[in-house]
């Protein structure tokens, strides 16, 4: 028979520190919204963008805009699971609205830009981004 034990991590409490710091308003919803990791490559000249969303359901929660020359991707992680889950001891998961922006070159338009959903990874490639990058040096005249 073996019993098994749920603890929390020990040290300071970042929801306590939170609140301590900014005020209960300013914890409550930094502890209720996430800001998903991204990471931005660049693939020749496109620039790609991946999210991590496991457990979103893209389709339903999840949008991806061009506004004003930012690349906008924002939803929601939903938790399906009542408050009173029986068997919840712990939570870490992040749930509640996101939004994630990115500045592009003015030259790109809503045609550049792809989205694909696998294995909890949203990634969107923006073609051309990179393309015409490349310093160019200017002749100076002298008389």
């Amino acid at each position: 028979m073996s019993n098994v034990t749920v603890w929390g991590r020990p040290g300071w409490q970042v929801d306590g520190w939170v609140r301590d710091f900014f005020g209960p308003a300013a914890a409550n919803d930094w502890l209720k919204d996430f800001s998903p990791a991204a990471e931005v490559s660049k693939d020749g000249d496109d620039a790609v963008v991946r999210l991590e969303l496991p457990g979103v359901d893209v389709a339903k929660d999840v949008n991806v805009e061009l506004d004003r020359g930012r690349l906008v991707i924002h939803g929601e992680r939903r938790d399906e699971r009542a408050d009173n889950a029986e068997g919840r001891t712990l939570s870490e998961v992040r749930y509640g609205a996101f939004r994630r922006s990115f500045k592009l070159p003015g030259h790109v338009t809503g045609d550049a830009i792809t989205a694909s959903y696998d294995a909890g990874v949203l990634t969107v490639r923006v073609a051309g981004v990179y393309a015409g990058s490349q310093p160019q040096r200017i002749a100076i005249d002298s008389k």
